[in-house]
Order: structure tokens, then sequence, then C-alpha cells
């Protein structure tokens, strides 16, 4: 595990970070506001097991929206155009919440993220309260499971929203790798 993850985990970031979506608008997904979660969820549209997690993804923020948690969905491909990541999410069937093509690797750096799908959770104070895996689904990268019996990610927003402390805080993800950005020069 790279240095900087052991730091980013339960570490207060930087709210300020503004990045643009694919539609142009402002954002500042490490910004939480009171009473809410975030969770940038880092996918790629080339990693069969990130497209795999799509309604899974939209399932769980479309269910934990009225709860208070915010999404954002992050592509790490620093070379996608705006236009591929919206055909992508539409294709894909993600949902409503806003997409960001992270290009300066800005929100990779800030959260320690090195996998697609990866969850990042964001409590309002604006620290890591989880970051991993979706579920158990793939117990290798091409080795699904029969059955999902862990649910990650929905355990750690049911525990942050009840004020309780996140059992697994760091559960590491199955998936591909986010190269460095210099490999897309």
């Amino acid at each position: 595990m790279k240095p900087l993850a052991l730091l980013a985990l339960g570490a207060i970031l930087h709210p300020s970070l503004v990045v643009r979506d694919v539609d142009g608008v402002r954002r500042e997904p490490l910004k939480v506001d009171k009473g809410h979660l975030a969770a940038l969820i880092f996918v790629t549209n080339d990693c069969p097991v990130s497209n795999y997690y799509a309604n899974e993804i939209r399932r769980v923020c479309d269910e934990y929206a009225p709860r208070g948690l915010q999404c954002t969905l992050v592509y790490t491909d620093p070379t996608m155009k705006d236009d591929a990541a919206l055909r992508h999410a539409r294709d894909y069937g993600h949902g409503d919440y806003p997409k960001v093509v992270d290009r300066d690797r800005a929100l990779v750096g800030a959260t320690g993220a090195t996998i697609t799908p990866e969850v990042v959770v964001i409590r309002p104070d604006e620290s890591i309260a989880y970051r991993g895996r979706i579920d158990n689904y793939y117990a290798d990268l091409t080795k699904p499971r029969a059955q999902v019996t862990e649910h990650d990610w929905r355990d750690a927003l049911d525990a942050v929203l009840s004020g309780k402390p996140v059992a697994k805080p760091e559960v590491p993800a199955v998936g591909c790798y986010i190269p460095d950005k210099k490999f897309f020069r």
C-alpha cells in the first residue's frame, strides 16, 4: 500500500479542491455539507470489474441519497473526454450524481485511491471514514464468488449514519490498478 494511502485514511482532507464535472459545473467533491456524507467512486471505462459494479453503485447512491449521501463518480483516465464519460455513464446505467474526469489526479492523490472500482466515504468533518471495495463479489480479479456475503460500502455508510465507528474502515479493493498519470502522456 502506498504511504499516501495510509496517511489519507482518517485524515482531514482539503475540501476546497475544485474540479469541473463532465457538464462543466464547478464541484467541490471533498466538501461535505453538515449532516451529509460524500462518496467518491473511482472507476474507469475499460475495467470489467468497474463496469460490473455500475448498477450497484447506482443502487447504493439512490438508496442512501435520502439519508444524506452525496455521490460523485470519478473517472481516473486523465485522457478521457467529457462526452465519452457521459456516454459511458449512460450506457452502464449510472445515476444522476456528478461525474468527474480526474485529469490532474487531484482526487486520486487526496484520497489515496489505487484501484477501480474503489469507494472513499467522507464524513461531515471532511475526514475519510472508509476506503475500499464495494462488496466481496470478486475474490480476485478473475474470480467472482457465487454470492455476495459482505457489503463493505453499505456497512460503512450504515455505521457512519448511525454515529458508530466503521468496523472495517479500509478493505482492499479488487479491480484494475489506477496507473500513474505519467503513463498517459
